[in-house]
């Protein structure tokens, strides 16, 4: 039987990470019941081999729109097309699906005239691409942030819980040009004051104050990325359902209680609901689907996706083996200022 990447203490550290991604060492061993070196080490170690990160993206506030993009490409050109998306900052995050499409793009827009811009124009002239299909994300239900690997106990859950709090969003208002402290956090999300100003060489005690307003401003969105361990979670797979618009919110608290499930979205499109699934194995994902249609007759799975290839998840560039390569194109939402659209 193949190792596991991941011991429990491993385990533990990271579904800590996955509720309170900035927690500091300290607070983080008192809740575990280690030290700071050791919980350092075992993130260390971790990060290096790319096995886990913490991402830092624009969270999509401030009536950000999401769209969900299927592209397909010509024959023979996969290879120009991916490496052109993975270096673009618009394409957050970026799949290779097993069949129904080639390739499934994340993207935020600004507004619509933005969303519409890239996809009419800026994608279509991408070496490679063919045609694409959008689903515009109408409401949120369930985030990849929110995902758990329920691996602590309830006091340690807590613990981690009050820890993010002591972070939690305290202002709107971001500090005068915030780009180079935003660009130093894309490429790491636990970065602290004093890297950020060894890395811009701007003064620590400016950056420090810098950097509590932007992560309180709720600007950004945090999360822990855990590399798709094959003895965990071997399958990605996207599910796109139909269910009638009277049964939705019914149908979304059936799914939330998958813990298997992590992302919920009703969309736009022939399917209303898009939910993706973490499942062990493929006849594990055969079981969760069964249980699809037992619990939730009333519901039409129209399509199950299974992901071959992750190459990019929230502007960190995946290989081999889903582990985090630790290139980074930051992500960039369509419209903004900083980027073209």
């Amino acid at each position: 039987m193949q190792p596991t990447a991941f011991d429990e203490l491993d385990l533990q550290l990271l579904h800590g990470l996955q509720i309170a991604p900035r927690v500091s060492w300290a607070r983080a061993a008192r809740i575990l019941q280690t030290s700071p070196v050791t919980l350092m080490g075992r993130w260390d170690r971790l990060r290096s081999q790319g096995l886990a990160w913490v991402v830092a993206h624009p969270s999509g506030h401030d009536e950000v729109l999401t769209a969900f993009v299927d592209v397909d490409l010509e024959p023979g050109a996969h290879r120009e097309a991916v490496t052109a998306l993975a270096r673009d900052p618009r394409a957050m995050s970026i799949e290779q699906s097993a069949r129904g499409r080639d390739l499934s793009l994340t993207v935020m827009a600004r507004d619509l005239t933005a969303l519409s811009r890239y996809l009419l124009d800026v994608l279509p002239s991408v070496p490679g691409v063919q045609r694409q299909r959008a689903r515009l994300a109408l409401q949120i239900h369930r985030q990849g942030r929110d995902w758990r690997l329920n691996t602590l106990d309830t006091s340690q859950r807590e613990g981690f819980e009050a820890a993010r709090q002591h972070v939690a969003p305290s202002g709107r208002h971001l500090p005068r040009d915030p780009q180079p402290i935003i660009e130093a956090l894309a490429l790491d999300g636990r970065a602290g004051a004093a890297e950020i100003a060894r890395a811009t060489g701007r003064n620590p005690a400016t950056v420090r104050r810098h950097l509590a307003r932007i992560v309180g401003s709720g600007a950004l969105s945090f999360r822990c990325e855990i590399a798709q361990d094959p003895t965990l979670w071997g399958l990605n797979c996207t599910w796109l359902i139909r269910v009638p618009e009277e049964a939705k919110q019914r149908a979304v608290a059936a799914l939330a209680t998958l813990p298997e499930m992590r992302l919920c979205v009703s969309t736009t499109g022939d399917t209303n609901l898009l939910v993706a699934v973490w499942a062990r194995s493929a006849s594990d994902l055969m079981r969760l689907e069964r249980l699809l249609g037992e619990r939730m007759p009333w519901l039409s799975l129209v399509e199950s996706v299974v992901t071959l290839r992750t190459v990019k998840r929230f502007g960190w560039l995946v290989g081999d083996g889903d582990r985090a390569t630790g290139e980074v194109v930051a992500p960039a939402v369509i419209g903004d200022a900083t980027n073209a659209s």
